[in-house]
């Protein structure tokens, strides 16, 4: 799943208040009010985000929180200001990125825990994941006896090609199911229906983290 450029996104705006005319009001004063990366930047909790709009609003929220403008405010301030600005930046860099979104969305949930990847096989991929491991197994030890390299690379890149597309199967199942969760928020949908679409949300989180990591392993051994 690719990060989105300067169109539309799947997996999430208001005028900012005119907080910064007063440089006695301290600067996280935003980042607490408003509660959550969503929020932060205006967005209500869903999975799609116009990545223009997020970009424009970041860098406002930026400029209202430079260095410049507390050169001649408190130590405490400044120091403030600095933690603002850090939150800032790590709530713009994971609603920026549409997994990172899921992920938080469900953790602000209560669906998923902060760093959750639950590195079980898919059953249907058991085989799968057995014959890679496998191939796996051969090239290392080729490696170490100084063996015939070619044929065993050929076949490795033909297993990660095909967990690849895989992998770009559960891109395209994570970002059906954003859509369904934006359709559900929309219609204000019964917490039975939302619950049930996070669950299905962190079903494919799971099972692209696993995928993902085989690919990972799989390229560095081809390097």
């Amino acid at each position: 799943m690719q990060n989105q450029g300067g169109g539309g996104a799947w997996v999430p705006r208001r005028p900012l208040p005119q907080y910064w005319k007063d440089f006695s009001m301290s600067a996280p004063s935003i980042v607490r009010q408003q509660g959550d990366h969503f929020s932060l930047f205006g967005l209500p909790r869903k999975l799609w985000v116009e990545m223009s709009a997020l970009e424009k609003k970041f860098l406002e929220l930026s400029w209202k929180l430079h260095p410049d403008k507390f050169v001649n405010a408190s130590a405490a301030e400044q120091e403030r200001s600095l933690k603002g600005s850090s939150e800032l930046n790590d709530a713009y860099r994971v609603l920026r990125d549409p997994v990172a979104r899921v992920e938080y969305l469900l953790e602000l949930e209560g669906t998923r825990k902060e760093g959750e990847h639950k590195q079980q096989a898919p059953p249907e991929l058991l085989e799968e994941v057995f014959g890679l491991n496998e191939s796996l197994d051969e090239l290392r030890e080729a490696k170490a006896s100084g063996g015939d390299l070619a044929s065993l690379k050929s076949r490795l890149k033909a297993e990660e090609k095909n967990f690849q597309e895989k992998l770009d199967e559960v891109d395209a199942q994570l970002q059906e199911a954003a859509k369904q969760w934006d359709a559900a928020i929309d219609a204000n949908a019964s917490d039975t229906d939302r619950k049930a679409i996070m669950v299905r949300l962190n079903e494919l989180l799971n099972r692209r983290s696993y995928i993902r990591n085989l690919v990972t392993n799989v390229q560095k051994e081809l390097l």
